[in-house]
């Protein structure tokens, strides 16, 4: 009994180190679940710990973060550290899963970059896909385990109060995202009643710089250009009539289920993902449009949530952490199992 109680014991160490403030709170409640189940320990990450620590299972996220650095030096050092963990783990047969946040590698990065991550993509045993529509190669082992919610997440925040016709974008600004378009087709409207708030920080000088230059033409758009704490993310979110995610391409996103998570409709682009999360959430909650984003679309869902406003609460029933903590567990053993054959 003992030894088949030590077999059925899970030691599993994430591609993340200790959570802080600013970390990502899907991980950091993927790590609160993991820890609630009997039989899985959770490890964080660190260097030492990856190259020297006993454990079952390596899970990666954004692995592109283990071969980058602020400068060329520490850059260079990840990249033999990145090196010789996948040696280890190949040496060792332990399993590196992974969960595929993107479909693609990230744009801009170097040669050696791309050769370590097509390295580690040919190493991994398991994909963990987190909505039903990600294609993978036919020969791809994978499982699906749906991104969660954010409702206990959020739920110690007091909500701000609903401003009609307020349209938000709230998050991390990154190029891809297109919240420069959203500015642009804002300004396309003749509408006074309606405003628009952009709350987040820019990952660049000069993306901020490009937000300012536009909206300081318009006095109906104001803009918060920093870090948010979980508290002015809710305040935020919870302020708007519609937060509008403007994203060129979009495939996963945390930011729809963060609104609707505080009962905030989205606006996002129209693809086989967003339809489906529209289904699942229920009638009135994900509107979409297609093509470049304009005025005529962000009135034309304005309307639409005005004329048939939600009438009930967002369903995200699948998307409760317990259920995705034992998928995660069950993906680990599986792949485990699987180096074993």
């Amino acid at each position: 009994m003992r030894s088949s109680q030590r077999e059925d014991q899970l030691v599993v160490l994430q591609s993340f180190p200790e959570p802080r403030a600013t970390t990502n709170p899907y991980v950091v409640m993927l790590h609160t679940a993991l820890d609630e189940l009997p039989g899985v320990r959770v490890l964080t990450f660190s260097w030492r710990r990856a190259l020297t620590a006993r454990y079952d299972v390596f899970h990666a996220h954004w692995p592109e973060i283990l071969v980058s650095g602020h400068s060329p030096l520490k850059e260079l050092v990840r990249q033999v550290l990145f090196g010789l963990l996948v040696l280890r783990l190949r040496i060792t047969r332990t399993p590196l899963v992974r969960t595929v946040h993107n479909l693609h590698l990230p744009e801009g990065i170097s040669r050696r970059e791309v050769a370590l991550l097509r390295w580690a993509e040919r190493r991994t045993t398991l994909r963990i896909r987190i909505n039903e529509r990600t294609e993978l190669d036919p020969g791809t082992p994978v499982e699906t385990v749906l991104h969660g919610h954010y409702r206990d997440w959020y739920a110690a925040h007091p909500r701000g109060d609903r401003s009609p016709g307020r349209l938000a974008f709230v998050g991390q600004v990154r190029r891809y995202k297109g919240v420069d378009r959203l500015v642009e087709a804002f300004q396309e409207i003749d509408a006074p009643d309606l405003t628009l708030r952009i709350a987040g920080r820019p990952t660049s000088g000069d993306l901020a710089d490009r937000l300012q230059t536009a909206a300081g033409r318009d006095p109906r758009i104001s803009l918060a250009l920093d870090f948010l704490t979980d508290a002015e993310l809710v305040a935020e979110v919870s302020a708007a009539e519609l937060v509008v995610l403007p994203y060129r391409e979009m495939h996963n996103s945390g930011g729809a289920l963060a609104a609707l998570s505080l009962g905030t409709p989205v606006l996002v682009p129209d693809n086989p993902v967003n339809r489906e999360l529209a289904e699942e959430v229920g009638p009135g909650w994900v509107h979409r449009f297609s093509g470049p984003l304009t005025g005529a679309h962000l009135l034309a869902a304005l309307t639409e949530l005005r004329e048939a406003p939600p009438s009930a609460a967002p369903e995200l029933s699948r998307r409760d952490w317990d259920r995705a903590g034992r998928a995660h567990a069950a993906a680990y053993r599986r792949a485990r199992d699987l180096l074993r054959t």
